[in-house]
C-alpha cells in the first residue's frame, strides 16, 4: 500500500473502516454501479464528494472531473476541501454530482441536497449511494443503537450514521426538483466484518439480486434536474418538414402580359 494512501486511511474512521473486509466488500459492489452509470453521461464538470479511496469517476467521459472531502488529507486524492452543505462552486456549474454515502453522515443532509440542486446544470444528474435501512444492515444498526443506549458499546462506522429511508430520500428529491432515473440495489450479503463469513453467505448475493432485491443494504440512485418551465423538444419524424424560405425552389413560370400581346 502506497504512502499517500496509509496516511488517508489514517485520518479517519471512514476511510479505516473502508479498507476493511466489509468495506472493501462495499467498495466492490458500488464500484461496478457506479461505473456502469457514469459511462454514459455526458457534459463539462463532474464532482464526487467524499469516499476517496473509490474511483467512481473512473469510467467517466467528462473532461473535468474533481473531488472534494472535509478532511485535510493528501493532495494526491482530492481537488477541494469543502463541507457537504456548502459547496464553493458556482450555480449551475456540474453537469454531474456523486454523493456516495454523504446524505446520512450529514449534519443537515436537506441542506446538503439544496447545494446539490443549486450546483447542477439543468438536466444534469445526481447519483447517490446510501445505506438501506430496510435490510440486514438496517438491522444491524437497530441492535447497536440498542446496545448503545445502556452503554455497553460505541458505534464505529458507518453504524454510527443515520440511515436514511428509499422512499423518504425519493420525497425530498421530488421537492427539489429531481427525477429519479433508476434505483438499483446491492450489499444483499449480511453485513459480517469476518471475510470467511462473506464466502459462506455467497449464496445470498445471487438470491438476494433476484428474488429479494428490495432489502438490499445499499441503495443506488441517478436522478435528473428537471427545471419548471423547460420542456425537452423532441423531432416528430411522421410530420412532413416545413420548407423554409431561404431555399431556392424550382416554379412554373406564367406569361406576362406583354408576352401576351406579342
Amino acid at each position: 500500500m502506497s504512502q499517500p494512501l496509509n496516511r488517508l486511511i489514517s485520518l479517519h474512521p471512514e476511510y479505516q473502516w473502508l479498507d476493511s473486509a466489509l468495506g472493501r466488500y462495499l467498495q466492490q459492489e458500488e464500484q461496478a454501479l457506479y461505473d456502469q452509470a457514469v459511462v454514459d453521461l455526458f457534459g463539462f464538470n463532474a464532482l464526487q464528494v467524499g469516499c476517496l479511496q473509490m474511483d467512481l469517476l473512473r469510467n467517466s467521459r467528462i473532461a473535468h472531473r474533481y473531488k472534494s472531502t472535509e478532511y485535510v488529507s493528501s493532495p494526491e486524492f482530492t481537488h477541494l476541501y469543502c463541507s457537504d452543505d456548502f459547496l464553493p462552486i458556482a450555480d449551475a456549474s456540474l453537469d454531474l454530482l456523486i454523493l456516495p454515502h454523504r446524505l446520512e453522515f450529514s449534519e443537515r443532509p436537506h441542506q446538503t441536497l439544496r447545494e446539490a440542486e443549486r450546483v447542477m446544470m439543468p438536466e444534469g444528474h445526481l447519483l447517490i449511494s446510501g445505506f438501506n435501512p430496510l435490510s440486514l444492515w438496517g438491522v444491524a444498526l437497530f441492535f447497536r443503537n440498542l446496545l448503545h443506549k445502556q452503554g455497553a458499546t460505541v458505534k464505529p462506522f458507518p453504524w454510527s450514521g443515520s440511515f436514511i429511508g428509499l422512499g423518504r430520500l425519493k420525497d425530498w428529491l421530488a421537492l427539489l426538483g429531481f427525477e429519479v432515473v433508476s434505483v438499483e440495489m446491492c450489499c444483499h450479503i449480511p453485513p459480517l466484518e469476518q471475510e470467511p463469513w462473506h464466502h459462506r453467505f455467497g449464496f445470498m448475493h445471487k438470491l438476494g439480486a433476484k428474488w429479494f432485491s428490495a432489502i438490499g443494504g445499499v441503495y443506488f440512485i441517478v436522478a435528473k434536474k428537471r427545471v419548471v418551465g423547460m420542456t425537452p423538444l423532441k423531432p416528430n419524424w411522421k410530420t412532413v418538414p416545413l420548407k423554409s424560405p431561404l431555399i431556392a425552389r424550382p416554379t412554373q413560370r406564367k406569361p406576362s402580359q406583354r408576352e401576351h400581346s406579342n
